[in-house]
């Protein structure tokens, strides 16, 4: 796998702990609000990180950082995803796992290994318009479906999220995603913002806090713990 950056220090990207992020090239899906095009798209210009060199970072880290996030792209694309996870868990850390859900049955390995112990997976939109929203025209739903059962079943900490963007959502999207994802643990709605480096920002805008709170309003009958974030 290709291993393209990473940020040395957040206390974002993996809730409650003070962590690293390492980002992997390489994503299947072309969401046009993608915020790390340089990642997604095969092509683009982008660093590349020695893995021995982001080992060295994370023993010299011990005892200073609790967690990692591994975020990309999408990691689950790489089938050796597992041999990395499973070197940053010998070291001691916490590992949060970013996915788009689109490889269940990796997913089900690196959480049944015990690989992974925070899973963040965004729901790019409601089932009927997942395939406009993500850039993948005939897109197969079943996997994603499939993934985001298994979180809700399996007792692993998880999150779902969605990135809800002026140009491809609507209030009405929040009702069938919340239908979706009934009873979910967490559930976030973030403010879209332009990073400078999206697939295709055309069209596209963040919505008004007042308006993120009337889509959280919408989900919070199916999903109580319905937070915004990024406002």
């Amino acid at each position: 796998m290709t291993i393209s950056g990473m940020q040395k220090l957040t206390l974002l990207d993996y809730p409650g702990k003070v962590a690293c992020t390492i980002f992997t090239a390489g994503c299947d899906l072309r969401c046009p609000f993608c915020h790390n095009a340089s990642l997604a798209l095969p092509g683009r210009e982008r660093d590349v990180l020695d893995t021995e060199e982001l080992f060295a970072f994370l023993r010299k880290r011990r005892g200073v950082l609790d967690g990692v996030a591994v975020t990309g792209g999408e990691p689950l694309l790489h089938p050796d995803m597992p041999e990395l996870l499973l070197r940053i868990k010998e070291l001691g850390y916490a590992v949060k796992l970013d996915t788009n859900g689109t490889f269940p049955a990796r997913l089900r390995e690196v959480v049944e290994k015990g690989l992974v112990d925070r899973v963040a997976m965004d729901i790019k939109a409601p089932p009927e318009k997942y395939a406009a929203v993500t850039g993948v025209p005939g897109l197969d739903l079943a996997p994603i479906r499939e993934s985001a059962a298994y979180l809700m079943i399996c007792g692993m900490d998880y999150e779902f999220r969605t990135t809800a963007v002026r140009g491809l959502h609507e209030p009405r999207d929040f009702a069938s995603i919340g239908e979706w994802i009934k009873g979910a643990r967490e559930y976030y709605i973030q403010a879209f913002r332009d990073s400078g480096d999206l697939i295709d920002g055309a069209g596209l805008s963040a919505f008004t806090e007042g308006e993120m709170k009337i889509f959280a309003d919408i989900v919070r009958p199916w999903v109580p713990a319905v937070r915004l974030r990024g406002i």
